[in-house]
């Protein structure tokens, strides 16, 4: 009997994860993607397995605080003022969503997916080996004033909600936990039950398992279209010849608006580009991985590597670097870290990538449109990493008719039809 057969377009850490899993489930497995892999928004970010983030981007007070930064060139949080209609109505859809109701309902199905990532990850440390970089010791969350530090002891006490392991330190303990570099923190709460990869080398090892287990990459190809045949559709076209099959996946990040308007429905999702830069040979290092609550940046330690990086831009679909961004992580690092021995990036080290985001911070997993045989996976803004294998798992699932692990109704790709 021939094996049923998928396409992927979209090669990121969700796309892989989707072959892996459709692979494992006897599909002969095609990923397209437009460029080769090797520079996409999996590489440069923080590599974070988060449980720890149940709250979704979407939520009381960040359009306030959205406009306080506007005029600052050095702020986290950046929107380009522009006539653009997608925009404007992703917008509105996003103030629409940042309430505590909305969150209220959405917390639950996002941990649920959390949860289920990070056993999954486990897994695939397990089968691929130990060449990522995983480390299970947890993500500390720091404070550098008193009330951003209360504040998240409060995010601590809800975390028991969801089953979460919690040790609230002050200042002092979170200095013995990092013996090696000088802090400047009010306190800080650590979450064990994160964990953290090397994003790049996780790639790079998924793409070679897929490679050695015979999935095909068609890469630095665009797709161009669909043939579509009543609710199915029967080939992808793209600007290297057309390829066909059972099931088509739809994962290409930040470019899945772009993708969907060609079958009839543009998904609402903007891309949030976010900033990193990368050090080599920190003699002294830090030991955790950490997200500076007021500052609103992260760091993420591999042994004597180190990367900076954070913001959330809406720009657009571009590559642009603006230097002050990465001036404005930078400069939050060594306010906390005042310790740590590294200089300001050049320009040719400053790193970019766009995060899929939804208008109520929830990725979209599952049917499309109607069709019979289309599925979307992703979305996930700056959770992409921590929801990628859950969402894959989801979708070999769904494509073998086996009943998803968690319930899946709040990441319906339709929800704003």
């Amino acid at each position: 009997m021939k094996n049923k057969s998928a396409i992927i377009v979209g090669g990121g850490i969700n796309g892989l994860c989707a072959a892996y899993y459709l692979h494992k489930e006897g599909f002969d497995v095609k990923v397209i993607d437009r460029g080769t892999i090797e520079n996409n928004c999996s590489f440069g970010n923080m590599g974070f397995l988060s449980p720890s983030h149940f709250v979704p981007l979407a939520s009381p007070g960040i359009i306030a605080e959205g406009v306080k930064y506007l005029l600052d060139s050095k702020s986290p949080f950046y929107i380009k003022p522009r006539l653009d209609l997608n925009f404007i109505r992703w917008g509105l859809n996003f103030y629409k969503n940042s309430n505590q109701k909305t969150v209220d309902k959405n917390s639950y199905p996002l941990e649920d997916l959390l949860k289920l990532s990070r056993h999954l990850m486990d897994e695939i440390r397990a089968d691929l080996g130990d060449v990522f970089d995983m480390e299970t010791k947890g993500c500390l969350m720091v404070c550098h004033s008193e009330d951003a530090f209360e504040k998240e002891k409060k995010v601590a006490d809800a975390a028991a909600n969801y089953g979460l392991n919690v040790v609230v330190l002050d200042r002092k303990e979170v200095q013995e936990y990092e013996p090696d570099v000088e802090l400047d923190m009010a306190g800080a709460v650590l979450f064990t039950d994160d964990a953290h990869i090397h994003p790049g080398k996780f790639m790079l090892a998924m793409k070679q398992k897929l490679t050695d287990l015979g999935v095909h990459f068609q890469l630095n190809t665009e797709v161009t279209g669909f043939k579509k045949e009543g609710q199915r559709v029967k080939s992808v076209l793209t600007d290297k010849g057309d390829y066909s099959a059972d099931e088509i996946i739809l994962s290409p990040g930040s470019w899945l608006g772009e993708l969907t308007h060609k079958l009839g429905h543009r998904l609402m999702i903007q891309g949030g580009k976010g900033y990193s830069t990368t050090y080599d040979h920190i003699e002294k290092n830090i030991k955790y991985p950490a997200i500076l609550v007021d500052g609103r940046c992260a760091i993420t330690p591999w042994k004597h590597t180190l990367r900076i990086g954070g913001t959330m831009e809406f720009s657009g679909l571009n590559d642009k670097v603006l230097v002050k961004r990465m001036q404005g992580i930078y400069n939050s690092i060594r306010k906390f870290y005042p310790g740590l021995k590294i200089d300001f990036p050049p320009l040719d080290k400053i790193w970019t990538g766009l995060r899929p985001v939804s208008p109520d911070g929830l990725g979209y997993i599952g049917k499309f449109n109607g069709y019979e045989n289309v599925n979307i996976a992703g979305g996930h803004a700056m959770l992409g990493v921590s929801c990628a294998a859950g969402t894959a798992r989801i979708i070999s699932d769904l494509l073998t008719n086996k009943a998803p692990e968690i319930n899946i109704s709040a990441f319906d790709p339709m929800r704003f039809s």
